[in-house]
């Protein structure tokens, strides 16, 4: 695929003529740091209060051309998308994001701009959530890839765990589901939020550029005793999937109970798309997937699209009463 990036003015300086450390300087002058953090960037190593004694951490890395294009987003954009898909992690073990660590690689051509907005999206997005980015670093790459670890904070809450799902549960959902693989879709269709004044249609393709995980949504089920959680970053059958496998038992998901978001058919007529598979296997909103003991339990902001059965021979997650058999869900080594 064209994975071309915006023509840069000839004026503009690239990277490799500022310098790895008046990069750094420029995007570190401009963040501010919570309590939390200690000691901030500028040592060797970051200082970052534990008050639990325990620290949650997940890591994850975008790469250009596989992950984004910057003709598609914003370097901004980019950053914080990196910061969703991982503090939705820490949200789903029922924590708080704390701080992160970046690190940034590109080719020496690339314009100071653009790392810059990549690390502003990334300060901006984590600062958002009450956290820090405490430390990182910047190297020279064929490509640019941006890797990120987050730390977070159980706030004194045993982590929910895959593995805890019993039959008899409900299973419920927080956060939009869909809603990026249908903006992914129209992007590849050659359809930007220039290119209509529909709103709906514009969201869909900014849920792509910059996912919204329910991130207070994890923290909220785990003070309502959730048995199990996870992160939809590969698609609700796929990630479901993990947890039926770790507890078990066997999810069984009714489309009913979802609903059909108008916006995601409207998108589906206009590229050809299948709209219930952006449903259950589009991974990139990091909306979160959880099972309760009972209706009850469900916090606001969480509704129930199944329920969890016996495990057996079959499928680990059924849909309607039988095994989904269009695409599972994303996977990093896939054709995609």
């Amino acid at each position: 695929m064209d994975t071309s990036r915006p023509q840069q003015g000839h004026s503009e300086r690239t990277v490799a003529q500022v310098g790895e450390f008046a990069v750094i300087e420029q995007v570190v002058a401009r963040r501010s740091q919570p309590t939390t953090t200690l000691v901030g960037p500028g040592d060797d190593a970051a200082l970052v209060q534990a008050t639990d004694g325990r620290v949650a951490v997940s890591a994850d890395m975008l790469v250009e051309g596989r992950h984004f294009r910057l003709d598609w987003s914003t370097p901004e954009q980019v950053g914080r998308k990196a910061v969703a898909q991982n503090g939705a992690d820490i949200a789903a073990m029922g924590a708080r994001p704390t701080a992160f660590l970046v690190s940034l690689g590109c080719p020496p051509e690339t314009p100071v701009s653009v790392a810059a907005g990549i690390s502003e999206g990334i300060g901006l997005a984590a600062e958002a959530l009450g956290a820090g980015v405490v430390g990182g670093d910047l190297v020279q790459s064929d490509h640019i890839v941006v890797s990120v670890t987050v730390l977070g904070d159980l706030e004194g809450r045993a982590p929910v765990l895959r593995s805890g799902a019993r039959v008899g549960d409900v299973v419920a959902v927080a956060g939009q589901l869909g809603h990026s693989a249908a903006g992914l879709a129209l992007l590849s269709a050659g359809i930007g939020v220039e290119d209509t004044p529909d709103t709906s249609i514009s969201a869909l393709i900014d849920s792509h550029r910059v996912p919204t995980p329910p991130y207070d949504a994890g923290v909220d089920a785990a003070r309502s005793g959730v048995r199990a959680m996870t992160d939809i970053s590969d698609g609700l059958v796929a990630d479901l999937g993990h947890v039926a496998d770790a507890s078990g038992v066997q999810m069984r998901i009714d489309r009913g109970l979802i609903g059909l978001d108008p916006a995601l058919a409207d998108a589906a007529e206009r590229v050809g798309g299948d709209p219930w598979e952006w449903i259950l296997t589009g991974g990139e909103d990091h909306a979160l997937a959880a099972t309760f003991a009972s209706v009850a339990d469900l916090p606001a902001g969480w509704t129930v699209v199944g329920d969890v059965a016996s495990g057996d021979d079959s499928a680990a997650v059924i849909v309607d009463g039988r095994p989904w058999t269009a695409s599972g869900g994303w996977q990093s080594f896939g054709a995609g």
